[in-house]
């Protein structure tokens, strides 16, 4: 236990400067941490909303947008169906006025008292009410019940998919709050660029596979007059002439981006330019699979948000369950992509009702007050452990400090955000540390009093007092595992703060204070140890 390699103090001394010199931009302003070398780290921790304040948006999700995309769909059904059962009609379209879907029997169909339109329809969808009006003129809408299901649906599927494209890693702590039937009210800490953070959330990621149809002509997509089924998109590329491309594509959708299990940014081995590539789940590989072998020669287009990103023409059968999307992609739009994607397609589109910016929450002088408790707390344990254990105690100490200045890096590192619990955290930590070098100390001077050399009773207590420090320590970190994994908010952050301060607390009482006892017996050779 008193042998220390070179290598090994070389690299516990390093990894403490190292610590000690990327925590350092977390203590200075903004200003001076720009004006830093340009060889110094400059990340620094992230602080909450009860620190610092940060972005706020009042969202509303457009439900109408969601209601006229299930009419749509609605609309296509019903034409299946009358194709299937064979039934006459014509005039079938939405009607947006009222949201619903009319249309019309034809003479010979609605003379035909054998067939019962409403039991047809609500059938194959029992959510809807079909209204007969006159003249066989239908009128079909969404039941009540399907509507104010359907709200509160999506309002809490966008709720969550907000949270996941916000903070994807679990460590920013957002406040994220239902307000009302549709709104929802986002705040996040130190969020400086709030148009890339409204980028994110306007865009409802929904990629979806089509067949693009080949029967309609260049004169047909440039008039729109395409037959029912088929409709009209943008293309992400343009023509010659600079005006954005068209092409014509089945309505009927092959696949949905809601199977997608990942997507991250590859870079293309041929040009460098950066792509997104994506994986199913293994029922849409299967389904992936069984399209690209039935369609081989055919292009396949890739909806994403209502735009063709890309028309790729099916060479063979895609097995793997994976692909990749091209198009004019930057670095940035390409990460982008891809944690939409990774997140899920939002249900409806979210609108910015609100912006502004918010102070801390907490208040200065709750801040300031926790400050101060936060530093007599530190304060008063440092002086104990001169008083306890002299010159013992001081090497805890500065344990104790390299532990904290580990804990602030790693937060830095992390992107993790930093709120008042979260300083608790730390200063819980604070004191473990000190108390693991409690332990080993006391078994050190029980194996004095045993009449142990010094350099057995150093070697003893450090070996001896190791089990029951790394019991406490694991104890706790499974504690601050379920914390993060049951709690939210600022329960997560203690519980993030508390984790990291817990690690480096084994490492600084094991090695770092190991290393400088050893060092300086090593050095006095002394035949009484002053503890």
């Amino acid at each position: 236990m008193l042998d220390f390699p070179k290598w090994k103090i070389f690299a516990i001394i390093g990894s403490c400067l190292f610590f000690v010199v990327f925590s350092i931009p977390s203590f200075l302003k903004e200003s001076t941490r720009d004006a830093l070398p340009s060889w110094m780290p400059r990340h620094a921790v992230t602080l909450g909303l009860d620190l610092q304040g940060g972005a706020h948006l009042l969202l509303e999700v457009d439900f109408d947008s969601y209601l006229r995309e299930q009419l749509s769909n609605l609309t296509d059904d019903i034409r299946n169906k009358f194709r299937a059962e064979k039934i006459g009609y014509r005039g079938l379209a939405v009607n947006k006025e009222d949201n619903s879907v009319t249309f019309t029997l034809r003479e010979d169909t609605a003379a035909d008292s054998a067939i019962d339109i409403k039991k047809i329809l609500t059938t194959m969808n029992p959510d809807i009410e079909v209204e007969a009006k006159s003249a066989g003129l239908y009128n079909v809408i969404f039941s009540d019940k399907f509507l104010k299901r359907e709200r509160l649906r999506v309002l809490e599927q966008s709720l969550e998919i907000v949270n996941r494209r916000v903070n994807e890693d679990g460590t920013k702590e957002p406040i994220i709050q239902r307000q009302g039937e549709n709104r929802i009210v986002l705040q996040v800490p130190g969020e400086a660029n709030t148009e890339h953070l409204k980028k994110l959330l306007g865009d409802t990621a929904k990629m979806t596979f089509h067949m693009v149809d080949q029967t309609v002509g260049y004169q047909d997509i440039e008039s729109g007059t395409v037959p029912a089924g088929t409709r009209v998109m943008l293309m992400d590329d343009k023509r010659s002439d600079g005006k954005p491309m068209k092409i014509a594509i089945q309505s009927k959708v092959m696949l949905s981006g809601e199977m997608l299990v990942d997507a991250h940014t590859v870079f293309d081995q041929q040009n460098g330019e950066p792509t997104v590539a994506f994986r199913f789940n293994p029922a849409g590989a299967k389904k992936f699979a069984d399209i690209t072998a039935a369609n081989i020669g055919k292009p396949f287009a890739i909806v994403l948000d209502k735009k063709v990103i890309t028309a790729p023409v099916i060479r063979s059968a895609i097995i793997g369950g994976s692909g990749v999307i091209s198009g004019n992609f930057t670095v940035e739009s390409a990460n982008d992509l891809s944690l939409l994607l990774r997140a899920g397609a939002l249900p409806a589109p979210l609108k910015v009702i609100e912006e502004r910016s918010v102070g801390p929450s907490l208040g200065a002088d709750s801040i300031k007050a926790g400050t101060l408790a936060s530093v007599i707390g530190i304060g008063l344990v440092i002086l104990f452990m001169l008083m306890f254990y002299g010159l013992f105690g001081m090497f805890a100490n500065i344990a104790m400090l390299v532990n904290a200045f580990m804990t602030i890096s790693l937060l830095a590192m992390f992107n993790a955000t930093l709120t008042l619990p979260g300083i608790a955290g730390i200063v819980l930590t604070v004191g473990m540390a000190v108390d693991a070098n409690v332990l080993i100390y006391e078994r050190m001077r029980e194996e004095i009093r045993n009449g142990k050399l010094p350099h057995v009773a150093i070697s003893d207590g450090f070996r001896m007092a190791f089990g029951t420090i790394f019991d406490g320590h694991i104890t706790v970190l499974v504690a601050a595992a379920l914390l993060y994994y049951f709690g939210t908010g600022t329960v997560k952050g203690f519980a993030v703060a508390l984790a990291i301060g817990i690690l480096c607390s084994l490492y600084t009482a094991v090695l770092v204070t190991r290393l400088m006892v050893v060092t300086w017996f090593k050095a006095k050779r002394r035949t009484k140890l002053p503890i």
